[in-house]
């Protein structure tokens, strides 16, 4: 499945989320300058899931030196999934702020759309919301 993004000040891309068998997906985000068309964040990840179970462990990686380990939940009436930071890790010559605490909410809004909302708390914020983004299927 690929996504584009419809309702945030950035363009970005969700490219194909893709199973390799195991019980866990390969996830890649990338977003661009909306006018420029320049690289700026990326991420690749991991999103685990415990069989048997709605458990899931969401282990990322950023370009800009921080990684994340969030853990929560799928609900499948809801067509939710909630994750919330276990550990994070960043390299020791990392710009501030220092990101503390990162809450992730995917919800499927419809076959065709995926709503993200993630909130965030630096050294310089509270827990707030950072970005939210409706992603759209693209064919």
């Amino acid at each position: 499945m690929k996504v584009s993004k419809q309702e945030t000040s950035l363009f970005q891309s969700l490219k194909n989320p893709s199973s390799t068998g195991q019980p866990m997906f390969n996830y890649t985000s990338t977003s661009k300058h909306p006018e420029k068309g320049t690289p700026m964040h990326q991420e690749r990840g991991f999103l685990r899931i415990k069989p048997g179970t709605n458990d899931l462990a969401f282990l990322v990686s950023h370009n800009f030196g921080l990684t994340s380990h969030e853990e929560g939940q799928c609900d499948p009436e809801k067509k939710q999934i909630k994750l919330t930071t276990v550990n994070i890790a960043r390299m020791s010559f990392a710009k501030p702020p220092v990101v503390k605490n990162v809450v992730r909410e995917i919800t499927m809004l419809a076959p065709d759309k995926l709503q993200i909302v993630l909130h965030m708390e630096t050294d310089n914020t509270v827990l707030s919301e950072h970005l939210k983004a409706v992603y759209s299927k693209v064919e």
